[in-house]
């Protein structure tokens, strides 16, 4: 019994996908800003698996909320910085959607068109804040950053602080995203507050 070939999917198709695929891996290796509990300076991949699973849990029962839209606009919110890498906020010079968005493109071109064209639709969508989802996917991802600088193993000097008013825009309109939010804060400030006045045994 031979293996059927997907629907739609030629050779050169899933040759591109697969490439891309490939390219995609980058996204394991990419640093960010972010540190675990364990103390090891975390990766693209380990962020946007969380972020997943942030709105699987919180609104996998919404009806209001397209939960498979959700995800796949979770999953690809990052993939440009495969190509550019990841910018820590606190660095950030202006936008910088138009470079993510050519890194993007470099790094979809090898997809067939449709595919290509569908993420970066989700791209789009999730840059602009067009649908609920989007709009719910950019305040989750501000809170999954927060979320783990609460929890990190941090190097001495991290600003804490800056957390309190990141992204404060996005997660304003949600009342899911309100009351995590009000609880990351609280933290934040402890955080904040042990590390510009360690206790001295």
């Amino acid at each position: 019994m031979s293996a059927q070939r997907p629907q739609g999917a030629d050779a050169a198709d899933l040759d591109g996908i697969l490439a891309f695929l490939r390219s995609a891996e980058r996204l394991k290796t990419v640093r960010r800003s972010g540190w675990t509990s364990e103390g090891e300076q975390e990766s693209v991949a380990e962020h946007t698996w969380r972020l997943c699973l942030m709105a699987m849990v919180l609104y996998g029962r919404d009806p209001a909320v397209d939960l498979g839209r959700l995800l796949r606009i979770c999953l690809i919110h990052d993939l440009g910085e495969a190509i550019g890498g990841d910018i820590p906020a606190p660095d950030q010079k202006g936008s910088k959607s138009a470079e993510e968005r050519a890194d993007l493109l470099e790094l979809l071109a090898p997809l067939p068109a449709p595919l290509r064209a569908d993420i970066l639709a989700l791209w789009d969508d999730y840059e602009l804040g067009a649908s609920p989802e989007a709009r719910i996917a950019k305040g989750l991802d501000k809170l999954e950053t927060i979320l783990q600088h609460t929890q990190g193993r941090n190097p001495i000097g991290f600003d804490y602080r800056f957390n309190l008013a990141y992204g404060r825009g996005h997660t304003a309109n949600d009342p899911l995203l309100v009351a995590i939010r009000e609880r990351l804060d609280a933290e934040t400030a402890r955080r904040a507050e042990d590390a510009e006045h360690p206790r001295r045994d």
